[in-house]
Parts: structure tokens; C-alpha cells; sequence
């Protein structure tokens, strides 16, 4: 679509203007009064569900009991932590050392992986081509892993000169990880265990990695580091920061902040496995706030339906009395609507409600 080929303004990059020491936001970062955190502090608790994955190599009962754990995690949160999940730590310590080595390249060399709003693929500081949108502070690095007919690392940063061997052993055991989840989840809504990934089109998935980074902002109060959104794909696997929380999910009426649990992983549950399940697990809209003393950085990997693979409500969980909820879609047709119009809720999930 031409909307995509070029952002409808000149991009300007969070990180030049924390850098720059101003003392005010510009007005295209400022918003609204009724979505400012500012106007909803956050509540301290209570906190998302913590689950040891480490039951499911153990005897039956402790694998149910996971199983069982990540379900009701699902339904009434949408989102959970994971310990004991097998990614190793020292390759978690360097996929966080390599991605903060890039966001403190000069400018020009991280302006040399720009992005456009076609793919999203690069270095980037905005989502959707409205022209005059209100805008968040932070900058992204965003890279496919999967399909591998897609993938190309040209596109990585070339510095630090580990990076490109780091995030490819990264994506690697996300994989694996999300492979694992998507067995729970199917189990947990009693399917075969591995029918909803063959829901997801089996092994010719979708894998990407968004970076985040959110430099020091002088008036948190006023802006957002990312707007409330769900997740479009399937699952989210996100690296918070270790030092500065940031993230927030919405419960009710109210804004939790989440706690990270050192070494885990925060796991949501996207667009598409609401689709799938016919809407038994939600995902969950969450937003990020920014620190006017801290900057933050986030590694959020997206594990995704192929793109061209219709996706409905599962067979199996449509009945008389809970008929398909939603109109069949394929995940191309469904993330256009985030790659025109930026973060926004729940609407895109709700519009494909069934009449």
C-alpha cells in the first residue's frame, strides 16, 4: 500500500532528544490527560502469576499442575512469568550487552539500519503513518528470525561485531521455548498437544525480535514509552530490564505494574491465540511507562501464525453453545492494521467479532 512506503514525517529518534538535555517533551509526545499515567499511578499488587516450568520434566503430577498453573494464569490474567524455562543466563547477559552496545552507537551508525513502515524491519521511533499522531517515547530495533525465506541479517546491526551471532542463538532458544509453551497451552485447552501449533500452520511459523529502548524522559508524567495495546500475533516472550520496571498491565479498571522476577521471562498471550481458542484465553492490553533518571531496555520476541494461514476459531472449541466468535483472518491481513495505525487497544481483535 503507498500509506506504508514512507512515514508521513521526518522520523526523529527518542534517544536525540533524551540526549539533547531538554527539559520539556515536544507536543507531538504529550497525551491526553485521560491516558497520561499520570491520571492512574499503577497498583503495587497484586502481582502476575510466577510459573516454574521446570514441572514439566518431572513426574505427571507436577506436569499437570504446571499445565494447570499456565492455564489459569491465561484466563484470569493473559500474561505470566517463567522460570526455570532453559534458556541459559549467560546468553541472556549477552543478548542484553550486544543490543545495549548498539543503542550507544553514534547516531549515523544506527541510522544506517532506518526503517519504513512497509516492514517495521530496522531502527526505528514510531508505529502507524498517521500524519500529526500523538507519538511515545521510545525507540525500537525490529528484526525477523522466521520464516527463514525471509530472514536477513544484512539487516542486523553489523555492531557490536557479536551481535548478529547472539541474537541468532537468542531467537534459537526462544523458539524452542515458545514451542514448548505452545504444547502447554494446546494441552491446557484440551487439544491434542500439538494441534494448536498445527492451528499456527506447523513449522512454518513467524518469529520476530522487537528491542526496545527508552531513554530518559524529562516529564514522564505526560507520555507513555509505549500506548495500551494487545499483542496482534501469537505469543509474546519479553526480557524485561533487570533494573527498571516499566511495564504495565491492564486488570479491571486499574494499571498493574509488573515486578520482573530476575531470570524470567514475562509471557503474554497475543490476538491470535484469542482467535484460536474462540476467545477462552484473552489477550490483554499493557503499556509502558517511562523514568525521567533511567533508561530502560526490553527484548520482546513474538512468536507468530504463518502469515498467509487462515486463522479461526479451533473446531474443537466451537459448540452449540459457544459458536465461532470470530470471522477467519490471516495474520498479513491482520498486523496491516498495526503498521497503519500504531498502537490501539483492542479494536483490530474486536472488529473481527462474527455478526
Amino acid at each position: 500500500m503507498d500509506c506504508l512506503q514512507e512515514w508521513p514525517e521526518p522520523v526523529v529518534h527518542v534517544q536525540a532528544l533524551s540526549d539533547s538535555a531538554l527539559t520539556t517533551i515536544p507536543d507531538l509526545y504529550i497525551k491526553p490527560p485521560s491516558e497520561r499515567p499520570s491520571s492512574d499511578k499503577g497498583v503495587a499488587t497484586p502481582h502476575i502469576p510466577v510459573i516454574d516450568l521446570g514441572g514439566l520434566a518431572e513426574g505427571a503430577a507436577e506436569c499437570r499442575a504446571t499445565i494447570c498453573a499456565v492455564a489459569d494464569a491465561c484466563r484470569s490474567w493473559g500474561f505470566f512469568q517463567v522460570v526455570n524455562h532453559g534458556v541459559s543466563p549467560d546468553l541472556v547477559r549477552k543478548v542484553r550487552e550486544v543490543w545495549r552496545g548498539f543503542f550507544r552507537l553514534p547516531m549515523a551508525e544506527k541510522q544506517a539500519y532506518a526503517n519504513n513502515p512497509r516492514t517495521y524491519e530496522g531502527y526505528g521511533s514510531r508505529v502507524g503513518v498517521e500524519k500529526g499522531a500523538i507519538l511515545d517515547w521510545g525507540d525500537y530495533f525490529y528484526l525477523h528470525l522466521l520464516p527463514e525465506s525471509i530472514k536477513n541479517q544484512d539487516k542486523w546491526p553489523a555492531l557490536p561485531s557479536s551481535c548478529r551471532q547472539t541474537v541468532q542463538e537468542y531467537g534459537d532458544e526462544m523458539v524452542k521455548l515458545c514451542g514448548t509453551l505452545m504444547k502447554v497451552l494446546s494441552i491446557s485447552l484440551g487439544l491434542d498437544v500439538d494441534q494448536l501449533q498445527a492451528a499456527f500452520g506447523g513449522d512454518d511459523v513467524g518469529a520476530c525480535l522487537r528491542v526496545n529502548y527508552y531513554p530518559r524522559c524529562p516529564q514522564p508524567e505526560l507520555t507513555l514509552g509505549l500506548s495500551p495495546h494487545s499483542d496482534p500475533g501469537g505469543l509474546t516472550a519479553l526480557l524485561a530490564d533487570d533494573c527498571v520496571k516499566g511495564l504495565q498491565v491492564r486488570r479491571g479498571d486499574d494499571w498493574v505494574t509488573v515486578q520482573p522476577v530476575a531470570g524470567a521471562f514475562i509471557v503474554n498471550i497475543g490476538d491470535q491465540i484469542q482467535i484460536l481458542s474462540n476467545a477462552k484465553y484473552k489477550s490483554v492490553e499493557h503499556r509502558v511507562t517511562v523514568n525521567a533518571a533511567q533508561e530502560r531496555l526490553s527484548l520482546a520476541f513474538f512468536y507468530n501464525p504463518r502469515s498467509d494461514w487462515p486463522i479461526a476459531p479451533v473446531g474443537q472449541l466451537v459448540t452449540p453453545q459457544r459458536p465461532p466468535l470470530y470471522q477467519a483472518t490471516t495474520f498479513d491481513e491482520y498486523r496491516m492494521h498495526v503498521r497503519k495505525n500504531g498502537p490501539t487497544g483492542k479494536t483490530q481483535v474486536e472488529s473481527l467479532k462474527a455478526i
